[in-house]
């Protein structure tokens, strides 16, 4: 194939993987100058699916990914916060607290046909009765609308478990794309704060995992209250949508 030709085989397959991709002519000959060594990650499933090789038989180096991020050996990632203070005392938390109120939800992901990591937040909801909590954002309460995200957890002293599911934007990037997984925590010994991952599939149904935490923002939930946190959670630089 002619460079260009090769461009447009590259654009047909991204299309076809649903990963977009702009590939050029100039892209090319870039490529085979040696002027890009380690192409994007979209650019690598493009190349390996035109040629039926691995990015290293083209001669590429391989893509370095984001600090924080791993490759867990069968085609998915993983996520470590990096943060100080995200590790949670250890320790049970008071017996028979409630932990229904207004909660600051945040976690991060890996894009990998973005080639970066994003953080969500939402405000959330959660209900707590005997050994169960259940929770959902507010409405309007992400930087997204209409990506409204729920949890269904059961707690065991200070252990959190249980699923999460999200619903993205059908004008969003994700294009309405449904997410869902598992979610485990530690419970902090205040009641004030859960921190642990979640676990989730990606675009080909590889598990991938990343940071989650929940941080007590308030335990009334009267309807002016609800009304108050029904909006976005600031100083938010970026989102999935």
């Amino acid at each position: 194939m002619s460079q260009d030709e090769f461009a447009k085989r590259l654009r047909a397959v991204g299309m076809e993987q649903g990963e977009p991709n702009e590939a050029s002519k100039r892209l090319v000959q870039r490529w085979e100058s040696g002027e890009v060594r380690a192409p994007r990650p979209v650019y690598v499933r493009a190349l390996e699916a035109v040629t039926s090789l691995p990015v290293d038989r083209l001669g590429f180096e391989t893509p370095q990914l984001p600090s924080g991020v791993t490759l867990d050996g069968t085609g998915g990632h993983d996520m470590a916060n990096g943060k100080p203070g995200i590790p949670v005392q250890v320790a049970p938390a008071p017996a028979g607290e409630d932990h229904s109120g207004i909660w600051l939800s945040r976690y991060e992901f890996f894009s990998s046909s973005r080639d970066n990591t994003f953080t969500g937040l939402h405000h959330v909801i959660l209900t707590h009765h005997g050994n169960r909590i259940t929770g959902h954002s507010l409405p309007n309460a992400s930087f997204n609308p209409d990506s409204p995200l729920s949890f269904d957890l059961t707690v065991d002293r200070n252990i959190v478990t249980g699923t999460w599911v999200e619903q993205t934007a059908q004008d969003g990037y994700y294009q309405g794309a449904r997410y869902h997984g598992a979610i485990q925590l530690l419970l902090d010994p205040t009641g004030r704060r859960m921190a642990g991952k979640w676990v989730g599939f990606g675009k080909e149904f590889d598990v991938n995992t990343g940071p989650w935490e929940l941080r007590l923002l308030d335990r009334s939930t009267t309807d002016e209250t609800l009304a108050q946190y029904s909006a976005p959670p600031a100083d938010h630089p970026d989102a999935r949508t």
